[in-house]
């Protein structure tokens, strides 16, 4: 057996941190060696998450009582609040020049560090090291990821939208003025800190939707869609909260150009991601649903044509803890580290 690689999971008390964990734990070449918390500091892991209990993990600590210089780590995850990883990542960087950081948080995500002020209400606190982020959505920037030292893991819509419509904005088969992205999340989405927003009682029974045409991930949609098309694109972007625990889907209405036809833009989809491991495109006039892809890393995309000759409707889903955050992120680090790809990540999908 190869030497395992030394893992860190900065955040792990959270909700994508002790996804990491579940996922890490049967990986089968690194080893969960350093684990942080805030207000969980001291304790094992096991007390804040009692499913790991059968699992040999190290106790969580504060991040102030580590010293980076030292540890013997080789790529630490970042599973912490927007706003709080900057000064973190700053600080790892500098004190080591090999170790690989794959940070689930948006902090590094967008490029431009004027658009990052202008939607997270605060200057960046770390552009010298934002320059060197690579935007972490394997299918579009695999080639980067694998060589670089920082990967900004993306948003869960942003996942769940930006891979279905990339081959279609590539091929210039839609419009660019009129995409409409109407998504749904489950409530693991905001996080497990106490909020009353996401009290049972806040959540069950309804749906709602939440940062109408204000959105942070909208930003994410923004730079990649624009990347892609070659051109400004900016799409209409609704999230809305559904009463469940995990899950994204997202139904986005195109306008094919002149000519092209569903069954042309279900051919640049299903072409496009033909060999890629974890996008399944359905055949035409299928849609998928969030009890397809739950527990899994797999994104599944649906194409239908809507009444209206030119209209096509796209359906994507994705568990949001898995391919829309951690899950992501273990495949960016096999991609950083050398490995297979979808190594650690061939859980099928939990259903029922």
């Amino acid at each position: 057996m190869a030497t395992k690689a030394k893992i860190a999971i900065l955040g792990a008390s959270g909700y994508t941190g002790s996804e990491l964990v579940r996922l890490l734990l049967r990986h089968p070449r690194v080893e969960i060696v350093l684990m942080t918390a805030d207000r969980k500091a001291g304790q094992p892991m096991a007390e804040v998450f009692p499913q790991f209990a059968p699992f040999a993990l190290p106790d969580l600590v504060s991040i102030d009582s580590i010293d980076w210089k030292t540890a013997a780590v080789d790529l630490v995850f970042c599973a912490l609040p927007h706003g709080t990883t900057q000064t973190v990542i700053a600080s790892i960087m500098k004190a080591r020049a090999d170790i690989k950081i794959v940070d689930l948080s948006a902090d590094f995500r967008l490029t431009n560090p004027a658009d990052y002020a202008r939607w997270y209400g605060h200057e960046h606190h770390a552009l010298d090291v934002q320059q060197e982020a690579v935007y972490g959505l394997p299918e579009l920037h695999r080639a980067a990821i694998k060589t670089s030292r920082l990967v900004a893991n993306p948003g869960c819509y942003p996942t769940c939208s930006i891979l279905p419509l990339a081959p279609l904005l590539k091929k210039k088969a839609i419009e660019t003025d009129n995409i409409v992205v109407d998504a749904k999340s489950g409530v693991s989405g905001a996080g497990r800190a106490a909020k009353e927003g996401s009290l049972y009682c806040e959540v069950t029974e309804g749906i709602h939707a939440y940062g109408v045409a204000g959105h942070r991930h909208s930003s994410e949609l923004d730079q990649e869609l624009s990347l892609i098309a070659g051109k400004p694109v900016i799409a209409t972007f609704t999230p809305h909260l559904m009463p469940m625990s995990r899950g994204m889907l997202a139904t986005t209405y195109v306008t094919a150009k002149r000519g092209r036809t569903a069954a042309d833009l279900h051919g640049i989809i299903a072409q496009a991601y033909a060999r890629e491991p974890f996008v399944h495109v359905l055949p035409l006039g299928q849609t998928p649903q969030t009890r397809h892809v739950r527990g899994s890393n797999l994104i599944i995309i649906g194409l239908v044509q809507d009444r209206v000759p030119n209209r096509v409707i796209v359906v994507s889903a994705i568990d949001n803890l898995v391919k829309g955050a951690s899950g992501q992120a273990v495949e960016n680090m096999n991609l950083v580290l050398g490995y297979p790809e979808t190594l650690g990540l061939e859980q099928i999908a939990l259903f029922p």
